[in-house]
């Protein structure tokens, strides 16, 4: 079966190469430009997909957008059987999506309809979800609202973090996108519709929602934490100054502390920095001040003078 393959990130990568060692006959990978990194933006660095294409001999194309007359005549001279688009960071157009006769499916990170948009897997952390999964669907115009193919569930561990549960999630959606396209080349894939009643969305994440809500809860708190672990990364502000917590432990207030207001720094314990909620404690074992690499939170408070009684904002 020739198979176009839409993806970008590293979320995106462990499903191209199942494609390839299930031996589909991936005729091009479309994904991002490469994009220039590090303070003097002087670097390209290609995107993870593009990577294992390149290793793979498999075409490559760069489009700034997926859209236009010609880079759609590019795409039906391909002739692909079927898309799969993982992770590729725009909305396809109508043309691209019905070009295959046999469609275009997506591996969303999800059990839509909780959840579409593009930042699920920090939303179900965040959120407090037990269980999360992915799901195959055939896409259409609208968002993230074809029918269901095929879904693959897995519980959220409580002290599980963006980046291990993504990775989680990218290989087990690799697997459910064979076992999906193997009943579309039986001719066996059954299709249901969506739920829109059920219908939640996870919208991109903003600098806003990244900032730590020292007045919640520890375990508010502590999913933040770990929902933007490693990217963008949950941040507050001492003394005007601004940095990333990671490595979240939920904590009783301490009894010696009984009035601590909310970020209120009550000290080092043998996991990290500890810091007043607005209920309970929160103990971080790294820090990220801006502009700097991650290192222990001992380290940064001792280096910083970060002592009982200043608060973070």
């Amino acid at each position: 079966m020739r198979v176009l393959f839409w993806g970008t990130s590293t979320f995106a990568v462990p499903s191209l190469r199942a494609l390839v060692g299930e031996d589909f006959e991936v005729v091009a990978v479309v994904t991002q430009p490469d994009r220039p990194v590090g303070r003097s933006r002087s670097t390209l660095v290609a995107p993870p997909v593009k990577e294992v294409a390149l290793a793979e001999d498999i075409p490559v194309l760069q489009p700034e957008h997926p859209r236009g007359d010609a880079f759609l005549a590019d795409l039906a001279a391909l002739e692909p059987e079927l898309s799969v688009v993982v992770s590729y960071g725009h909305l396809l157009p109508r043309a691209a999506i019905e070009l295959p006769p046999q469609g275009t499916f997506n591996v969303h990170a999800s059990l839509l309809p909780k959840l579409r948009g593009a930042a699920p897997i920090q939303a179900a952390i965040r959120d407090g979800f037990i269980e999360t999964g992915v799901t195959i669907m055939r896409m259409v115009q609208a968002l993230d609202a074809g029918p269901i193919l095929l879904q693959a569930r897995t519980p959220i561990a409580a002290d599980e973090t963006y980046g291990e549960l993504e990775l989680r999630l990218s290989e087990l959606g690799a697997l459910a996108l064979i076992e999906a396209l193997t009943l579309v080349a039986l001719n066996q894939a059954a299709e249901r519709p969506q739920d829109e009643a059920g219908a939640t969305y996870a919208g991109k994440i903003d600098r806003s929602m990244a900032r730590i809500p020292w007045h919640e809860g520890c375990g508010v708190v502590g999913r933040l934490i770990r929902a933007y672990d490693p990217r963008p990364g949950a941040y507050t502000v001492l003394n005007g100054t601004e940095v990333k917590l990671f490595g979240a432990r939920e904590l009783p207030l301490p009894a010696e502390h009984p009035d601590a207001n909310p970020g209120e720094v009550l000290g080092l314990d043998d996991y990290g920095l500890v810091v007043a909620c607005g209920e309970g404690s929160f103990s971080g074992a790294f820090a990220q001040p801006e502009g700097r690499k991650r290192l222990t939170a001992q380290s940064w408070a001792v280096g910083r003078g970060v002592a009982k009684g200043m608060v973070f904002t």
